[in-house]
């Protein structure tokens, strides 16, 4: 890196690291030192395009120095168009730190760089790395069978071996003389990538298995290991000159051509424009809801398709925009976890304040850094993935979010692809190692329809908003949204047909009053709700008085309030409240209104919250039992009365033993079973018919009580052992999953998985190993592991 001062180091870290700004000058030590960290390869790889990459692997293989010239020959980049954009192609790299040229014009290329494949071009190691391991005597026996007479020293030898693979003519001309099957098995191997053994399970290396294998290594077309182990290698340079003059390695500088439309900039930012306003309105809905009903969070994490369809049909919403608010607002800090909840957090009141060009600038930036797809909603066996997971980051799912704005930045001005998905293949050229979504049926139409809902893209071309966000500047993206989102609606149209309709977004106060007192049916860029009876009464139900409500609506109302609105208030006013329910735990009466009088008014009785509904009834806030002691307690005499109107008897039943003993603990000689109770345990005063007929009666095995509170037995240990861990099975199933266990018989159980979906197992060959079971799973034909906890139920089946 000669030539490279510390000024020009710092843009190269800034380019390496994605960073948005350079670092401060620092030493030139401490810049070189960062900049061959593998870690900083590592993060450079997945931002670069096709060609870049095509080349880095080129010169991964071949090894390095490299002439510029060898490199141009092997990616048959030789025409001087072709050459340009080589070069191109490692000014890039080089700006990056990742291939740069010696005073020769010999290339080189950053050392963690080479472990990035581990086959590039399906080549192995050169054959210089490959000899190291070989001795003086095996490089002698290769020279003599070469036809070349070997000199005295390992080094001489060595370099004479290099000096002749050297050349692919002598290669090509020594392999034709080979016999057919060494012949074959080199050309095979020169055109399929190398194996690598990492072990031997039993004993040492045998002979050679492939016909033609030990002439190729006697000749040094092969190389064996240097610890003998594992499949014979093939250096480079006999697999390059194999594949002859006419092999190049894949070059591709150009990206993919798509089919493109004419599409002018008025039409995609007025596009962008309507999406972004819709995503914001449908955002501000979704959030809402969450606001007046948290979601309920999985046992395993995260919200399932339940809470979600609950959420979408509230906020009138589809399932990807649902994910992609959610996501988007848990990770700006609008959501967080309560407990067994999502609820909004004290930051949310502050954004659902602002207007919806900083609402949705705020999310939009949290979508564009999101490390995962937001919107993916099956897993790679089709279930359903619920959302706010907490699913691991995936740089692969960022690059292609970059990768997309990336490849339309890059469309020529005024076009715009036939369909927006038409850009998958652009992304896969911008960024090859993106990820796909498990979803998609064309290349990245999950995060082309992200886009798309966001207003990122629109008209299959990049919209202003796009472009802002991809300039990594927050100012200006927040600029853009100012300028495309209108303000938010403090008025809404209330109709004769009693519905109320809001264009654009409404602000925090309208949609909060329109929410309560209708119902709300559609959602974008134009917001329609539904008046009704219910929805006022819910109005009334929240403390509002109808005076209120009729002036509350009348404030945003854009003309009169119509008069079927006032009617419907009015009738759901009058009926309002017209029956009343209070809460009580039992109820008091009497046939002696000045009683009564006098246990309402007694201060003793105070605890129990007595309230006179009528001149001989008084409720209570306490139990029947706790009201008829508080009574007596005060001197009274109160009877308990049936739910029929009877009195009931308070009678207590007289307590008896049971008639057979406790059985004793488990012990090491009975194996854990409880034994019937013998002739020494029973009591001496019984006959010995009455002992007899109950030794005789007594069950072989007498299990401790059902913990369920069922009343029945547990017959053995497993059964126990299953019912600790297995909360969710009945006492029944818990007897039935145990009893196959004992007898090693299959079962059937339900099976609900983290993600939520509930499966039909059929399983055998049954092993407990607490909190899990394992078994062989007949749906997946393969051992599989089950929580005991998340089996919902066992039947009986007729797999053996």
């Amino acid at each position: 890196m000669t030539g490279l001062d510390a000024p020009r180091l710092g843009r190269v870290l800034a380019l390496r690291e994605d960073a948005s700004a350079p670092p401060e000058p620092r030493s030139l030590d401490e810049l070189a030192e960062r900049l061959l960290r593998p870690g900083s390869v590592a993060l450079a790889l997945p931002r670069l395009p096709l060609p870049c990459l095509q080349v880095a692997e080129a010169l991964a293989a071949l090894g390095t120095p490299l002439p510029r010239g060898a490199l141009a020959n092997t990616l048959g980049a030789t025409a001087p168009t072709a050459a340009r954009e080589l070069d191109a192609v490692l000014e890039t790299l080089t700006d990056r730190a990742l291939v740069w040229p010696d005073g020769d014009g010999r290339l080189h290329i950053a050392a963690p760089l080479r472990q990035a494949w581990e086959a590039p071009l399906g080549l192995d190691a050169p054959l210089e790395d490959l000899l190291e391991g070989v001795t003086s005597d095996e490089l002698r026996g290769m020279l003599v069978a070469l036809g070349i007479k070997p000199p005295g020293t390992r080094q001489q030898r060595t370099a004479a071996v290099l000096h002749h693979h050297g050349d692919p003519e002598r290669i090509a001309s020594v392999v034709a003389k080979a016999p057919p099957a060494a012949r074959e098995l080199l050309e095979h191997r020169a055109r399929s990538a190398p194996r690598h053994t990492e072990f031997i399970m039993f004993g040492s290396p045998g002979p050679d298995s492939r016909p033609g294998e030990r002439w190729a290594l006697d000749r040094g077309l092969l190389i064996r290991n240097r610890d003998g182990y594992g499949p014979a290698r093939m250096p480079v340079e006999v697999a390059l000159a194999l594949r002859g003059p006419d092999w190049h390695a894949p070059f591709d500088p150009v990206p993919p051509a798509a089919e493109m439309v004419s599409v002018a900039a008025a039409e995609v930012e007025r596009e962008a424009a309507a999406a972004a306003t819709g995503f914001a309105a449908r955002a501000a809905s979704v959030l809402s809801v969450c606001s007046s009903a948290p979601p309920a969070r999985l046992k395993s994490g995260g919200i399932g398709t339940r809470e979600l369809g609950r959420i979408g049909k509230a906020a009138q919403a589809d399932d990807a925009a649902v994910r992609l608010v959610l996501e988007a607002a848990y990770s700006a800090g609008l959501l967080a976890g309560d407990g067994p909840r999502v609820a909004p957090t004290q930051k949310y009141d502050a954004w659902a304040a602002q207007e919806p060009a900083a609402r949705f600038a705020g999310l939009l930036q949290a979508w564009w850094n999101l490390p995962l797809t937001p919107s993916q909603a099956r897993d790679e066996e089709n279930k359903a993935l619920p959302a706010l997971a907490g699913a691991p980051p995936c740089d692969g799912c960022l690059q292609a979010r970059r990768g997309l704005l990336t490849a339309a930045a890059q469309l020529p001005e005024g076009l715009g692809t036939r369909v927006a998905t038409d850009l998958g293949p652009l992304v896969a050229w911008h960024r090859p190692l993106a990820h796909l979504s498990f979803q998609d049926e064309m290349p990245f139409a999950t995060a082309v329809r992200e886009a798309e809902l966001l207003g990122i893209i629109a008209r299959g071309a990049l919209s202003p908003l796009g472009a802002a966000l991809l300039a990594d500047n927050a100012e200006v993206v927040a600029t853009e949204c100012r300028r495309l989102l209108p303000k938010a609606t403090g008025t809404a149209r209330l109709g004769s047909d009693l519905t109320a309709v809001v264009s654009g977004t409404p602000t925090a106060h309208l949609a909060e009053l329109l929410d309560a007192t209708a119902d709300r049916e559609t959602s974008g860029m134009a917001s329609v709700w539904r008046f009704s009876s219910s929805s006022i009464r819910r109005a009334l139900d929240t403390g509002r008085a109808p005076d209120e409500v009729s002036a509350a609506l009348t404030a945003i109302a854009e003309g009169p309030l119509p008069q079927a609105l006032s009617y419907l208030i009015a009738d759901a006013a009058r009926r309002h409240g017209r029956v009343r329910v209070a809460p009580a735990a039992s109820v008091i009466h009497g046939d002696e209104p000045s009683l009564l009088a006098e246990i309402a008014a007694h201060r003793g009785l105070a605890s129990l919250g007595l309230r006179q509904l009528a001149p001989t009834v008084l409720v209570s806030a306490g139990p029947p039992d706790r009201t008829l002691a508080a009574l007596r307690d005060q001197g009274y005499a109160p009877v308990a009365e049936a739910p029929d109107g009877t009195v009931r008897v308070e009678r207590a039943p007289a307590q008896r033993a049971a008639a057979v003993p406790t059985a004793r603990k488990p012990s090491a000689k009975t194996g854990g079973r409880r034994t019937a109770p013998t002739a020494a345990e029973v009591s001496k005063a019984d006959d010995s018919h009455t002992v007899a007929a109950r030794l005789l009666a007594a069950p072989p095995t007498l299990p401790d009580p059902d913990p369920f509170g069922a009343g029945g037995p547990f017959g053995t240990d497993t059964e126990e052992i299953v019912a600790g861990y297995a909360k969710q099975l009945t006492y029944a199933d818990v007897r039935q999953l145990g009893h196959a266990l004992d007898a090693g018989t299959a079962i059937t159980i339900e099976y609900v998985a983290a993600s939520g979906s509930r499966t039909i197992r059929t399983l055998s060959r049954l092993a407990l190993d607490p909190p899990y079971l394992e078994a062989w799973c007949h749906l997946r034909e393969a051992e599989r592991v089950f929580t005991l906890s998340r089996i919902h139920s066992v039947m009986p089946t007729g797999h053996a």
